[in-house]
């Protein structure tokens, strides 16, 4: 069997998510069904993680163990020719045998995007959170700092998440401004994150923002003795997962 790695973008406005369910359009169900199709037989994907309904990727990754070889030049074509115009392979090739796109992840990056325009940017609809309302970007930016490092982040896991080990560490928080297109993008680059996590992140920010919330406020809801000041978590359409790094042998 071939171990095999494919990189993946896609629009997740149709779908209920990346993982498969019984009775729901997912990027999962797509993948396989298309596989199914160059193979002729069913191939099960493992993803590097789940995005929920409505989130995006530019960089989602994902593993299968296929029957046979398909020239890595070839493969990603002949993927993309049995997938929706919403679903995009961008690249595939073969990975040692024991490789898993989830547990073998060593970062992850995720972009949340903000429009600030004082009315909808109608073709960004689909891929930000409208906001007019003005942000205190310095006030911001010293919050987010308080998210780096190694900590645990129960706090920060929503309702329903199944994970127990909640310790995750940060890299990097960065809020990027786009005045000519009225955008604001944050970046988290992490280890690994819980279960909407990085949205929760995301709206306490704007909660700090706004003047709502200070950087006390935060740093005593990621101890635990807070938690009326995480979130709410910011709906799903304005995050996009962007990459997915492993160490694998050149």
């Amino acid at each position: 069997m071939i171990n095999t790695l494919i990189r993946i973008t896609y629009d997740g406005t149709n779908y209920s998510g990346f993982q498969i369910q019984a009775n729901a359009p997912t990027i999962q169900r797509e993948l396989e069904r298309a596989l199914g199709v160059i193979y002729k037989q069913p191939l099960r994907v493992t993803g590097a993680g789940r995005t929920d309904s409505g989130v995006h990727a530019r960089g989602q990754a994902a593993n299968y163990m296929a029957p046979f070889r398909i020239v890595s030049e070839q493969l990603a074509h002949a993927i993309n020719a049995a997938l929706p115009p919403d679903i995009v392979i961008t690249d595939a090739c073969e990975v040692p045998e024991d490789f898993h796109a989830r547990f073998d992840a060593r970062r992850k990056t995720y972009s949340y995007t903000v429009d600030c325009a004082p009315f909808p940017q109608v073709l960004r609809r689909l891929y930000s959170l409208q906001l007019p309302d003005p942000l205190n970007l310095s006030e911001m930016r010293s919050a987010a700092s308080l998210f780096t490092g190694t900590q645990d982040f129960k706090a920060f896991q929503a309702a329903g998440g199944s994970v127990t080990e909640t310790s995750r560490t940060i890299y990097r928080v960065e809020l990027n401004e786009d005045p000519a297109e009225q955008l604001l993008r944050i970046h988290y680059e992490g280890s690994g994150f819980l279960f909407r996590m990085v949205r929760l992140m995301t709206g306490t920010l704007i909660r700090v923002g706004k003047g709502s919330l200070t950087a006390s406020d935060l740093e005593a809801a990621l101890a635990g003795l807070n938690p009326a000041a995480v979130g709410p978590p910011v709906p799903a359409h304005g995050l996009c997962l962007e990459s997915v790094g492993y160490d694998l042998p050149k």
